[in-house]
């Protein structure tokens, strides 16, 4: 037996109010124009968000009325000094990309599992449907419950990697701490329901550990594109590449890559009926076709056709699958993986 843990933030955590801000800004500019490039980065915090990047683009977009919208969106006061520093991206990088070739270097991973439908870890299921209760709890009481938190789930696992049993559920969630005997006992009943539903027992809830949660958000902390990168992907339950998914245009490896890895991980789980299946993918900038493509599995490295590297050419992903139809900033909200 062996103890193992995951973690999620809330929509309202400073880092994803970022992710979001970036992936709205993205979203607009895609809809508008297809061949947008961009690689946006936000850093909030104190009363100021910062707003800077890279965007080449034909598209009319107004940077401060999607980043109050977002706020609002997510709870947050809209009255912060924004910033607008973003520039147009290298031409440099436009030499490569043009001619179809990958928008970065770098190496971008896929994992699927058998534990749940979603073709995920049951844990990071767990923390995914909480979360998102959670958000929706803060949008009928805003008055008690706060946009800011984060939940972490430590589980007992066999030697196969099966969860048992949750032995902690740790949530910290922001509110306004006059309601606290009704508000904790929702918290709780909300896990108890999530958890009951799939069958796995909750040793102990552990709420608020400091006592109090009041001051969150850009008042408590600041926020910053792309430092959830592990939220974003497989909670730790599997390697994840160096590269941030958020207020990239999908010729950016980071995120069309890494979208393809999981598509190859869960056909492979299928094919191959495996337990775990793990896709690494790594390209140099300019150049259409990867590097290099690594499959392992609970059954070991599986073998890799020629032909898959040609399907994991930046433009036949972005085409395979639809990615110029993401929802940007709604994948940013819970993790890109769900």
């Amino acid at each position: 037996m062996k103890l193992y843990s995951n973690e999620i933030v809330f929509r309202g955590h400073p880092d994803k109010v970022c992710d979001q801000i970036s992936g709205a800004i993205l979203k607009e500019c895609v809809k508008q124009d297809p061949h947008t490039r961009a690689g946006i980065e936000v850093c909030g915090g104190k009363g100021k968000i910062f707003v800077t990047g890279e965007i080449t683009t034909k598209a009319k977009y107004d940077v401060s009325k999607i980043v109050k919208r977002v706020l609002k969106d997510v709870g947050y006061r809209t009255n912060y000094k924004i910033i607008d520093n973003i520039g147009k991206q290298s031409p440099d990088i436009a030499l490569g990309v043009d001619k179809d070739g990958a928008g970065d270097q770098g190496m971008m991973f896929g994992y699927a599992c058998n534990d749940t439908i979603q073709k995920l870890p049951l844990a990071q299921v767990i923390l995914q449907e909480f979360a998102k209760w959670y958000d929706e709890l803060r949008q009928e009481c805003p008055s008690i419950f706060y946009p800011d938190g984060k939940a972490q789930i430590t589980g007992l696992y066999d030697d196969t990697f099966n969860l048992l049993k949750i032995k902690t559920f740790l949530v910290s969630y922001q509110n306004c701490e006059t309601a606290r005997e009704m508000s904790d006992p929702i918290i709780k009943t909300l896990i108890k329901i999530i958890c009951k539903d799939y069958k796995i027992e909750v040793e102990n809830i552990l709420i608020n550990p400091t006592g109090k949660f009041l001051i969150g958000g850009f008042e408590g902390d600041a926020g910053l594109t792309g430092r959830k990168i592990v939220v974003d992907a497989y909670q730790s339950f599997a390697n994840v590449g160096g590269g941030n998914f958020n207020g990239k245009d999908v010729t950016k490896v980071d995120i069309s890559g890494a979208y393809k890895a999981r598509d190859i991980a869960c056909k492979y789980l299928d094919e191959y009926k495996l337990k775990w299946c793990e896709v690494q993918l790594s390209y140099a900038i300019g150049i259409a076709k990867p590097l290099a493509i690594y499959i392992d599995s609970d059954k070991g490295n599986l073998l890799i056709s020629d032909s898959l590297y040609d399907e994991c050419t930046p433009q036949n992903i972005i085409k395979d699958l639809d990615l110029l139809n993401l929802d940007y900033e709604k994948q940013a909200q819970f993790g890109h993986f769900n």
